[in-house]
């Protein structure tokens, strides 16, 4: 026991890895309680409808924060000593999301009924959920800068803590709408819940460190503007795209299937997103940051098998393990109703295996702002998700969807490793082997 905690203590990787789990069970606790509380309180017809409003909340918040989060993290990582140059990366980003958070939540404020028309077409009027959407847009910004703060700088520690404590009040208060108010409440959730976080990041980081005064109009830079621009592209481009065609997927499944099996589809990814949220987040906290460091083909080759040996046996372990588990988990997690869902997790648990493999080395894209490689990579799997969805939905059901997700990621997969391949697998040059 004695050798297995020094050697997690020595490898960077897995101390954030097991440092990160706490984190991740916290997290899946509180979604497995939120979509037992769904399954009984709404049934599969209401998590469809949350399924279509949490696509459009996902997309609203990127577009808030102008889809910098991940481009704050590489350049505060490369610049974190360096005052001068934190102060304009900080003032432009500040300044930035500013700007777009407040345009944004005036034109969703002021056009909520058109909003509600959109998400919810026949159902009843929502609208005021639209509107407090609006207003908890600004704190969704707010947290989302600090939290690319501490990646930046790897507080990795404080990040998970206040994300703990954060997925706890989050799933409290999400609990008691659902319970007290049924699908109204259910639906006020999904638009607070992130916002929420920020009560506790403020919290936590009002007595440490102090960034604002580095926070100034004359630092804002508009040479960094257009460096961050790239990030920016990649990250609004999927999340503009990938909720659109989520949206399409669940309403052709409601047109097609009917609307019970795009809420079996809905609660199926919401039960694929809990066990993915480990290395979701890992990714997030470690691989960026030290993608966005490394210089060489080297180490950029060490990082991406480190991954492969460290993480991806346990992951598959454990994927293996949901698998044989599924009554289970859905008896637990959801109710009776919801057991046509266990049809679904063969293709879905295959689809999130390949899905990992090529997301750890796809992230090079955005730690080195390879913008059309993203780009194009992102277009092509979006496009054949939703061509091979409808097809495998005509020919097998609402399992047609979960299985386009496992076709589309092996020909993904297959174009991240095209693209990848000298760099994994090829001869390294000498100068590169001696440093």
């Amino acid at each position: 026991m004695k050798k297995v905690l020094n050697y997690i203590n020595n490898n960077v990787l897995l101390k954030v890895a097991s440092l990160n789990s706490v984190s991740v069970i916290v997290k899946i606790i509180a979604g497995f309680l939120t979509s037992k509380f769904m399954a009984i309180f709404i049934g599969a017809e209401g998590m469809a409808l949350v399924g279509n409003l949490r696509n459009f909340v996902g997309s609203v918040q990127s577009i808030s924060i102008l889809g910098l989060y991940k481009g704050v993290v590489k350049y505060i990582a490369q610049h974190k000593h360096d005052r001068t140059k934190l102060s304009k990366i900080l003032s432009t980003v500040f300044y930035l999301g500013f700007i777009s958070t407040l345009l944004l939540s005036f034109l969703i404020y002021y056009n909520a009924e058109y909003i509600n028309d959109f998400i919810f077409k026949a159902y009843n009027n929502y609208t005021y959920i639209i509107k407090i959407l609006a207003l908890a847009l600004p704190f969704y910004a707010l947290n989302m800068l600090a939290f690319a703060i501490m990646n930046g700088f790897s507080k990795y520690k404080y990040l998970i803590i206040f994300n703990i404590f954060g997925q706890i009040l989050g799933a409290t208060i999400t609990i008691l709408l659902i319970w007290k108010n049924r699908i109204d409440g259910a639906l006020t959730a999904v638009v607070i819940a992130e916002s929420i976080i920020f009560l506790i990041t403020l919290v936590g980081i009002i007595n440490r460190q102090n960034f604002a005064p580095l926070i100034k109009a004359s630092k804002f830079s508009f040479k960094l503007t257009k460096k961050l621009s790239s990030y920016s592209g990649m990250a609004l481009f999927s999340a503009i795209i990938l909720p659109l065609v989520a949206l399409f997927i669940r309403n052709y499944i409601i047109d097609n299937v009917g609307v019970e099996s795009a809420g079996h589809w809905e609660a199926m990814n919401r039960i694929s997103n809990y066990y993915l949220m480990f290395v979701s987040t890992l990714l997030s906290l470690y691989i960026l940051p030290r993608f966005s460091e490394i210089d060489t083909i080297k180490d950029f080759r060490k990082e991406v098998f480190s991954f492969y040996k460290n993480i991806i046996p346990i992951f598959g372990l454990g994927l293996v393990i949901i698998y044989f588990l599924r009554h289970l988990i859905v008896l637990i997690v959801l109710t009776e109703e919801f057991q046509p869902v266990e049809d679904l997790f063969f293709w879905q648990l295959l689809g999130d295996f390949i899905k990992v493999l090529s997301v750890v080395i796809a992230y090079q894209f955005l730690a080195k702002r390879m913008f059309w490689h993203y780009i194009i990579t992102e277009a092509f799997s979006v496009t054949t998700l939703y061509f091979t969805s409808q097809y495998l939905i005509d020919e097998f059901g609402v399992v047609g969807a979960n299985m386009a997700h496992f076709v589309t990621y092996v020909l993904y997969y297959g174009i991240i490793l095209m693209i990848f391949y000298s760099s994994l697998f090829g001869i390294i040059p000498e100068k590169q082997e001696e440093d």
